[in-house]
């Protein structure tokens, strides 16, 4: 086969994913700086003479006792919060697959590929590194996931002229590893189950589908629903974020002939996933006492911190490195012209930002007092971070050429259709 001939990895998408991904991208950037943002202020709150008043306001409950949803704040962020995440997250997957560019095989194999490669490894290192500990098991799947909001936020500063179909694997595999981590959740950490409210949460989850299915976008109809569903999954012992995604499978994606009600409600909620529900679970999740540089120290060293750290820094880019080389090597395809493997490598070591899922599965396996897990979490994903960047940097001027090549054949385009 002639070079002209193979296929291309992280090759052009159409004009129009490309459009909507750059408009998903910038306001998950805004978002990014705001987790940010909540993350730093939670920190040197939790780290002031004012410690006592932040954990107050972590520990004050709120909600109808009677429906067993009277819970702290903190609750309600990692619960109810990260739900509107998940539903986010859910209907950006959904629409890759059904009327995206994702929908064909060859090019959604890369992400997915990749996306399952950066949960294995990381867990297979965390596994490793904690095998003496006991109890330590239940934290194997912290280093898994990856956090789009800070990552683009990263991105941002960092890759400005990083080509479209970089950003579009990243974002991908981002979304596609949100789903396992919701699939993980769901299997793994689901204590005592209650099959019955499971079972009455598909009443309000058909309904909402069928209505939803027939257009209604009334929001006294649909938000009632959604809260029952959400509320008899969190009864059923499987955590509440799982209804997030259900609900977004159940909203209908169009193929063709301009936007439908994915694209409705993801208009609607996108902001207030990335402006309101993310930042406030970044500042009522990463507030940690430090305890100094002794502390610090101590922290680190602990074997579970290890474990999330090495999973987060070296397991995400191995794993993602190796299943996209895979990928390559057995479908023959070359990377596109101009870009190069340290490419793959540096978006690789950014997806080792592990923020916001990693703080929730630490959460359900440690419990809100496991503070070497959220630090293992906030030093793994700033390492990671920071040596993404080192790479992206080296790497900028090559692609401000790409995207120069890009604008000039975009040029040309709009000057044959005039």
């Amino acid at each position: 086969m002639t070079d002209a001939g193979r296929r291309r990895l992280f090759g052009r998408g159409s004009w129009a994913e490309a459009r909507r991904i750059a408009d998903i991208l910038r306001k998950e950037t805004i978002g990014g700086a705001l987790l940010l943002g909540g993350a730093a202020l939670a920190l040197i709150w939790a780290n002031s003479p004012w410690s006592g008043v932040y954990e107050a306001i972590r520990g004050f409950t709120v909600g109808p006792a009677s429906l067993h949803l009277r819970l702290d704040l903190a609750t309600w962020a990692a619960d109810g919060l990260l739900a509107v995440f998940f539903f986010v997250a859910g209907l950006e997957l959904k629409r890759e697959f059904v009327a995206g560019d994702l929908r064909q095989v060859r090019r959604a194999a890369v992400p997915v590929a990749a996306a399952f490669g950066g949960v294995v490894v990381p867990a297979a290192l965390y596994l490793l590194a904690t095998r003496n500990v006991d109890g330590a098991a239940a934290g194997w799947a912290i280093p898994t996931a990856t956090d789009i909001a800070f990552a683009l936020a990263v991105l941002a500063v960092l890759g400005t002229f990083l080509p479209p179909a970089l950003r579009t694997f990243l974002l991908t595999l981002a979304v596609v590893d949100d789903l396992m981590a919701i699939v993980i959740i769901a299997v793994f950490y689901t204590g005592d189950l209650a099959p019955v409210p499971l079972l009455a949460a598909l009443v309000p989850l058909a309904v909402f589908a069928v209505l939803v299915r027939r257009g209604v976008r009334s929001w006294w109809l649909l938000l009632p629903l959604a809260f029952a569903v959400w509320a008899l999954v969190h009864a059923s012992g499987v955590h509440a974020t799982v209804a997030g995604v259900l609900l977004a499978f159940a909203v209908p994606v169009v193929h063709g002939g301009g936007p439908g009600p994915a694209e409705h409600f993801e208009h609607r909620f996108r902001p207030l996933s990335a402006g309101v529900a993310v930042p406030l679970f970044a500042f009522l999740s990463a507030g940690v006492h430090l305890g100094g540089l002794n502390g610090l120290a101590t922290a680190l060293t602990d074997p579970v911190a290890v474990g999330v750290v090495a999973g987060l820094v070296a397991g995400k880019p191995i794993g993602i490195m190796a299943a996209t080389w895979l990928v390559a090597r057995f479908t023959r395809a070359q990377l596109d012209e101009g870009l190069s493997w340290l490419d793959v490598l540096g978006l690789s070591i950014l997806a080792g930002i592990g923020f916001t899922v990693s703080l929730l599965i630490g959460e359900l396996a440690f419990g809100t007092g496991g503070d070497h897990v959220k630090l293992a979490v906030l030093a793994g994903s700033v390492t990671a971070a920071l040596l993404a960047a080192v790479i992206l940097r080296l790497r900028n001027r090559a692609y401000r050429r790409i995207q120069e090549a890009d604008d000039r054949d975009a040029a040309r385009q709009v000057g044959t259709l005039q």
